[in-house]
C-alpha cells in the first residue's frame, strides 16, 4: 500500500463523466469537501490508452469514492455494469462556449488521450469532430441512465448549480461553505489554476 491509502469511506462510488471543460475540476472540489476521495486523470499521455483504460480504472476503483475527469466520461458504461447503484454525474454546458473553452485551453497541444476520446489529439482545426463528440456523449450517458432518475444527475455549474442539486442526489447535507467555482479562464488569467 503505498502512504496516504485509505479505505474508501462510502460503499456507493461516484462517477462524474462529463468532459472535460464543463466545470469538472470545480465538481471534484465539490466531492472533497462532501468527504469524497477523489481520482482524477489519468492516462493522458499513455499510447496505449484504450488497451490499458481498465487495468488502470481497476486499481483507482480499489482506494477511491469518486472519480473525475479522463478516462471516467469514456468508460461509464463499464463502470455502471461493474460498480451497481452507483451515481453518475453528467457535467454539461452550452456547446459553443464548450468548444470555445477547449479551444483556448488546449490550442494545438495534443495528448493520447485526447486521440482516444475524439480521434484526433488537438481541438484547434478539429472543432466540428470535438462537437459532434461532446454532444453524441451527452446524448449516450443521458440515453444510457433513461428512467434511472436515481443513478444519474445532470448539471450546468455555469448555469449556477451547486449543493442544491449536488446534495440531495448524494444523500448529503448541504455544507455552509460556497459551492467551488475553479478553473476558470479568468482564474487563469490572472495566474491562478
Amino acid at each position: 500500500m503505498h502512504s496516504g491509502y485509505r479505505k474508501p469511506l462510502y460503499s456507493t462510488k461516484v462517477f462524474c463523466v462529463g468532459f472535460h471543460k464543463t466545470g469538472t475540476t470545480s465538481l471534484r472540489a465539490a466531492l472533497s469537501i462532501l468527504g469524497y476521495k477523489v481520482a482524477g486523470v489519468m492516462g493522458i499521455r499513455d499510447p496505449n490508452i484504450a488497451m490499458n483504460v481498465m487495468a488502470l480504472a481497476s486499481r483507482a476503483t480499489e482506494d477511491h469514492d469518486a472519480f473525475q475527469d479522463n478516462p471516467w466520461p469514456i468508460i461509464f458504461r463499464q463502470m455502471d455494469l461493474r460498480f451497481p447503484g452507483s451515481k453518475f454525474i453528467l457535467t454539461s454546458r452550452d456547446p459553443k462556449s464548450w468548444i470555445d473553452s477547449v479551444v483556448r485551453h488546449f490550442g494545438n497541444e495534443e495528448t493520447e488521450m485526447r486521440k482516444w476520446i475524439y480521434g484526433v489529439g488537438s481541438p484547434i482545426g478539429h472543432e466540428k469532430i470535438f462537437l459532434e463528440r461532446y454532444n453524441t456523449h451527452q446524448r449516450d450517458v443521458i440515453n444510457h441512465f433513461a428512467g434511472r432518475p436515481n443513478d444519474l444527475l445532470v448539471m450546468d455549474l455555469r448555469a449556477g448549480d451547486g449543493w442544491g442539486k449536488l446534495c440531495p442526489f448524494l444523500g448529503h447535507a448541504v455544507p455552509t461553505r460556497p459551492f467551488p467555482h475553479l478553473n476558470k479562464s479568468s482564474d487563469r488569467a490572472r495566474g491562478g489554476k
